[in-house]
């Protein structure tokens, strides 16, 4: 099978520092080429060749500087080349053009969130028009499945899940003196317990929630601290955060934006991983790598989180997300009760074992185009009386 994907306008492939849509496009690029020709076809970057190749996995990337600048050279491209399936990841209205130029190709959508399939980014009037297009929408979980047939209850029988994953043996569980020496590298203290978030710096993802969570927390263990991880999107807000941690005496160090490729050490930086997503997340990767790194992980009981996590079996979730009290009293427990959530980090790495790797992800995605093409020809059979 020869694979093409077909990654947005904004971030190359692979990505620079973040981008969880890049992330996951060469993740599961990679692990696809192991079984098919896979092509990806990229933004631009100085960094990178205009093409490379690395076993049966090359990688396109082309200008951009808008979405129809950048479509406009993707079909460059693709002209008068054959692909046996083409997968769009996050962009309706790019799917809807490429089945037009490539009609009796199969193309699936792989959805990564609702951003691109509702206002302000997209109507649902014109979005509806561009899903009716595509053959298959993929999701990342059932939550965003559900939430896109509620929005669009006409695509309900296009929908197929598979879960995201993560690399197992970079994102592991460290020895006390790895830990040591990144905590050396990272200029963080051994002394105390540290608590990590790792994410974009933005209104959604719940940081002051945190931040007034640990300053809760910081009455029943006064050496409780905060560790920070991600850029931020625009000005003022990583100021905001800075002066909140300080009028709450809480002990903040903020990273920065750290590079995918180093981001597996942070975890090793860390006691326990907190997610405190105000708004609907669609999976929640982070979760997964906090988890594979054996971290003790809390998370808001929101969208696609509860699919990776279960409460008090691999993880501790919080029904009352935006009440930082209810943070504040499991971040307690973890850190008081050693032995019970050492037991929930280890199960979460066992889990993340068993269900969300890489190549279960690739080869869930591949058994799917596959049994979907053998349909097609079987169909073709039928019809044509041809074998």
């Amino acid at each position: 099978m020869h694979l093409l994907i077909i990654a947005p306008e904004q971030i190359p492939v692979p990505p620079i520092l973040g981008g969880s849509v890049e992330i996951c496009i060469h993740s599961i690029a990679r692990e696809l080429a192991k079984m098919h020709q896979v092509t990806v076809i990229s933004r631009q970057h100085p960094r990178y060749s205009h093409i490379s190749r690395r076993g049966q996995l090359t990688i396109i990337r082309v200008p951009t500087g808008s979405s129809h600048t950048y479509l406009k050279e993707v079909l460059k491209a693709t002209k008068g080349k054959t692909f046996d399936w083409i997968q769009v990841d996050n962009r309706p209205q790019y799917a809807a053009v490429i089945k037009r130029h490539f009609p009796k190709t199969p193309v699936s959508l792989f959805l990564h969130s609702l951003t691109f399939v509702k206002p302000p980014y997209a109507s649902v009037r014109r979005c509806s028009k561009h899903l009716n297009k595509v053959d298959w929408i993929i999701t990342n979980s059932s939550s965003l499945a559900e939430e896109l047939t509620r929005l669009y209850p006409k695509q309900r029988d296009q929908l197929h899940k598979i879960y995201l994953g993560t690399e197992l043996a970079r994102f592991c569980p460290k020895s006390e003196k790895a830990r040591r020496r990144l905590r050396r590298k990272y200029r963080v203290s051994n002394n105390g317990f540290q608590i990590l978030y790792v994410g974009r710096l933005i209104q959604r993802k719940g940081i002051p929630t945190l931040i007034r969570a640990v300053h809760l927390a910081r009455k029943s263990i006064p050496g409780l601290k905060l560790l920070i991880a991600g850029g931020e999107q625009g000005k003022g807000f990583k100021e905001l955060l800075k002066r909140k941690a300080n009028t709450l005496g809480v002990p903040t160090k903020f990273l920065g934006n750290i590079p995918h490729r180093k981001i597996h050490e942070v975890y090793g930086l860390a006691n326990c991983f907190v997610c405190p997503s105000q708004k609907h997340e669609a999976f929640g990767l982070v979760n997964v790598e906090a988890m594979a790194s054996g971290l003790p992980v809390i998370a808001s009981d929101i969208g696609g989180i509860k699919e990776v996590i279960q409460h008090e079996h691999n993880g501790v979730l919080i029904k009352e997300f935006r009440d930082p009290r209810a943070f504040a009293r499991s971040i307690v427990a973890v850190a008081e009760r050693k032995e019970w959530a050492e037991g929930l980090a280890k199960q979460a790495r066992s889990d993340v074992k068993k269900q969300f790797s890489w190549q279960a992800t690739a080869q869930s995605l591949a058994d799917f185009y596959r049994l979907k093409l053998e349909a097609k020809h079987e169909k073709y059979v039928k019809e044509t009386g041809s074998s």
